[in-house]
């Protein structure tokens, strides 16, 4: 599994996005991911509407094996619907 998060410096939720998958990376075999930094990488709102393929009013924006799951909020529920985190 492969997971994309676009993200900015001082979100909050950008953090927790990259607490939870460093945990993943951890705990699951075969599971990387990648933080895109939109500031330094010169990414702007205009350039991840086309990533994400519609209007984007915040970040993170999460990619999951290159499908667009949504933000902090929508990959947290998609851990926990497919056990990723199993104890």
């Amino acid at each position: 599994m492969f997971v994309v998060i676009f993200g900015r410096p001082g979100c909050p939720y950008c953090v927790r996005a990259k607490q939870l998958a460093d945990q993943l990376e951890e705990k699951m075999e075969g599971f990387k991911y990648r933080y895109v930094d939109i500031h330094a990488e010169g990414i702007s709102k205009a350039d991840l509407e086309k990533t994400v393929g519609k209007p984007v009013e915040t970040v993170p924006q999460i990619f999951v094996d290159q499908t667009h799951v949504g933000g902090f909020t929508e990959f947290d529920a998609y851990v926990k619907e497919n056990e990723l985190l199993c104890a």
